[in-house]
């Protein structure tokens, strides 16, 4: 078994060298100041964009900012994004004991995987992680707003709301451990298009209603598991920041829509 994920795509979707990383990522986070008025209990689980840094880093670095809080008290983070190059059907895990980014290491929690062997849902397909780029863009966020954590990494293809819900709530544990749904919203339509049906998307998700399709958000199935598991624990869902590739880096004729959301126990001590 291959041990380490190597990054598949350093120096595309972010900047490949430790110390140009390190600070694209904490600039990102400096700017990425919380609302007054928002709630800034921990979250439970954070919804999150994943293309290149320059088009949705800022919007990904409003729900990592809020994590501050839990820097020492997170240990585990459960990632789930969608696959974008290989099929599979499932839920799909490495079948390493390490991903690696430029700054360094993340263990994979192998307590975790035993909590998912009865799951049937659950498979193992290193080739659906070699070149899938929705979970790697978010581990330097986590990599420098948390310090001791490891990491279980779904990469989800084929699957039901209830079959990822099942997953989450087998992984669901208290305080130490985070839910991280990697997610983009509509894709390549005009600017004006775009918002509007990104907003529309926006609201299914604050009213923890488990239907998205993929053309509303391309991790539209963990994105499901994660709103039908929030609905179980009674978690409230707040949006933290909307926009598209037309608002950051890109043309308005064809965009892509980024949100990150933030979901927060009703009671911070309700696990």
């Amino acid at each position: 078994m291959q041990s380490v994920r190597q990054p598949a795509v350093a120096g595309a979707f972010y900047s490949g060298q430790r110390a140009a990383l390190s600070a694209e990522v904490m600039a990102l986070l400096a700017a990425a100041k919380p609302d007054p008025g928002l709630h800034t209990t921990l979250p439970k689980a954070l919804i999150v964009p994943h293309a290149g840094y320059v088009y949705s880093g800022a919007t990904a670095a409003r729900a990592y900012a809020r994590l501050a809080a839990g820097r020492d008290t997170i240990r585990r983070v459960v990632l789930l994004g969608p696959v974008h190059r290989v099929p599979v059907r499932g839920l799909a895990l490495p079948g390493v004991a390490f991903f690696a980014t430029p700054l360094g290491h993340i263990e994979i929690d192998q307590a975790a995987i035993d909590l998912l062997t009865d799951l049937p849902q659950v498979v193992v397909s290193s080739p659906a992680h070699a070149m899938e780029h929705s979970l790697e863009v978010q581990l330097p966020f986590l990599q420098s707003v948390l310090a001791d954590f490891k990491l279980l990494p779904l990469a989800v293809g084929d699957a039901t709301p209830a079959e990822v819900a099942e997953v989450l709530e087998a992984l669901w544990g208290g305080p130490e451990t985070l839910i991280v749904i990697s997610s983009d919203l509509s894709h390549f339509l005009p600017y004006r298009t775009a918002q509007a049906v990104d907003q529309k998307t926006v609201q299914t998700m604050l009213a923890l209603e488990a239907q998205l399709t993929h053309e509303q958000a391309c991790g539209g199935t963990p994105v499901n598991g994660l709103l039908l598991a929030a609905k179980h624990h009674h978690l409230q869902p707040q949006l933290l920041q909307l926009c598209n590739s037309g608002d950051t880096a890109g043309d308005k004729g064809r965009v892509v829509g980024y949100a990150s959301l933030a979901l927060t126990a009703r009671h911070p001590h309700e696990h």
